[in-house]
Order: structure tokens, then sequence, then C-alpha cells
């Protein structure tokens, strides 16, 4: 048995070795549901020998939708698919998860997964060329919720060096003012009715983010768009806000004219990739790493 787990180790190893440049690696296993069902992620692996900055990417589509592989409907406002391409010119190992839905899987199903990723990521990283001492939280929408709160957690084995979110809701109770009302997303995920009572205000102040900002959290970096009407922009300002006043750094990138779609963001600010990738490499330092 030990030699046939050797055996399955160097051809592990040989295949990440021989790895070509944008090469994907999909559908690998980093746990598994209560009933047994696997809990996949894709990683990319950088061509050369590491170890690499790392990211891992958490989509959005309202806690009940989306795809590690950019979408479940590729060209919609979940798309992620231009991280791939900064990343991969960045010389990142990233790994993008997919994690467990609302309403079948209700609050907090798929922060839970989040937080099984983040350690798998950490324990199996080296593995891929990358390095577990850097590491970036990535989401958007309902998946910047995610990243953002996993950042916020005082958890040593989810703790990484940086948190990026694009157009994250860091506030659900505001996000219920702006809607006047619980959109239909955040009673799947609560599995509640829309009545705000107080217990169900209770439940959104303890899944927000701004509301678990604390002195010694990583650094975050937010990128919103001014127009965007699905997620506010003021939540990323406010969110910001409470991040500096407890001497968190964090930065935010404004998309003028930029809605909640990602894919159109490169032709209203064709230099945010640049600056976001120029703020990693200052954040995680990976001026030993070579392309």
């Amino acid at each position: 048995m030990k030699t046939l787990f050797a055996l399955l180790a160097a051809t592990l190893s040989l295949g990440l070795t021989t790895a070509r440049a944008d090469e994907m690696i999909r559908d690998v296993a980093y746990g598994h549901a209560p009933d047994g069902a696997p809990l996949l992620l894709d990683v990319h692996v950088p061509e050369g020998n590491g170890p690499f900055p790392v990211a891992i990417l958490i989509h959005g589509g309202g806690w009940s939708a989306g795809d590690k592989s950019g979408s479940d409907k590729p060209g919609n406002s979940a798309d992620i698919a231009p991280w791939f391409t900064a990343l991969n010119a960045a010389h990142f190992t990233w790994f993008s998860i997919n994690y467990r839905f609302a309403p079948q899987h209700p609050w907090p199903a798929g922060f839970d997964d989040v937080q099984t990723a983040i350690r798998w990521v950490k324990a199996h990283a080296g593995d891929y060329k990358g390095d577990p001492g850097r590491i970036a939280l990535f989401g958007h929408s309902a998946g910047g919720h995610l990243a953002c709160l996993a950042g916020t957690l005082d958890d040593a084995s989810v703790r990484v060096q940086a948190v990026v979110g694009f157009a994250p809701v860091t506030d659900l109770e505001a996000d219920v003012v702006q809607r006047h009302g619980m959109s239909k997303s955040l009673q799947n995920l609560f599995h509640v009715t829309p009545k705000v009572t107080p217990a169900v205000r209770a439940m959104l102040r303890a899944a927000s983010p701004i509301n678990h900002v604390r002195p010694g959290l990583p650094p975050f970096l937010l990128l919103h768009g001014d127009a965007d009407v699905t997620v506010a922009y003021a939540q990323s300002v406010a969110f910001q806000s409470r991040l500096r006043a407890a001497g968190v750094t964090c930065d935010l990138i404004t998309i003028p004219g930029g809605v909640h779609r990602l894919l159109g963001w490169t032709k209203l600010a064709p230099d945010y990739p640049a600056q976001m990738t120029a703020w990693l490499h200052r954040t995680l330092n990976p001026a030993s790493t070579s392309p």
C-alpha cells in the first residue's frame, strides 16, 4: 500500500512539473459535503519553477448560481472570466472553486465550503507550485461577500494575506434598505420569508463583513463600478471607511460608469487590471518569484 501511494505521489508530481503554460487542471476535489458529494475546484499552474503567489477565486451568482469555469451562463453579470487572463499574466497559481448553493443548501453551507477550500489550498498550494504564505482571496458580488467575510475571521487556519472584492456585498442590512425589502436571493440564502423580523435582522447583521471589521485584518482591495445598481457602490465606500478606521489597509478602485457585469469594465477603465495586479504584487511581495 505504501508503494502504491508513493507511485501515485510521484505521478502527480511529474504531471505538475510538466504542466504547460495556461494548462488547466479541472475538477479537483477539495472536500466533500455532508451528503458525500465532492466539492470541486479548477487549478491553473503557471509555467516556471515557482513558488508563485496564489489566488482563490469565488464566483458570484446570488449565492444560488455561477460556476468555477467563469459562469454557468458565460457572458452574464456573474462571469469572472476576466480574472483568469489577469492572473495568468501576473504568474499566479489560482484555484477557482465551486460551493454549495441556496436554497437547497442554505446559510452557512456555501461559506463553510469557502473555509474548507482555503484550508485545502493552504495545505496543497505547494503541490501546484503555489506559495501557501502568499494567498489572496478573490470574490465578486455574492462571492465577494463570502471572500470579505472569510477575510475577517479570527481563525489562523483560514488566514490569508490579501482579500480582493469586486462589487462585494458587505452589508446585508444595507442591501435590504436599498431594495426596500429582502431580495429573493437573501430569502433563499437564509431560508426565510420576505418579512424582516428581529431574528432575520440579527442573521443579516451577523453575516455582514462590515460588522466583523477589527484591527489586524489582512489588506483589502475593493473594485466597484459607480453605476452599479445591483450592489450599491456605497457599500464599498462604507466598507473601506470602516476598515481604515480600524487601521486596516483598504484601497478602492472605482470603475467610472461601471455596472455589475465585469466583462465591460476594461472598456471603461482599461488600466484597472494593471492597477489590481500591481497592488497584489506590492501586497504579497512576490519579488523572489520569477515568471
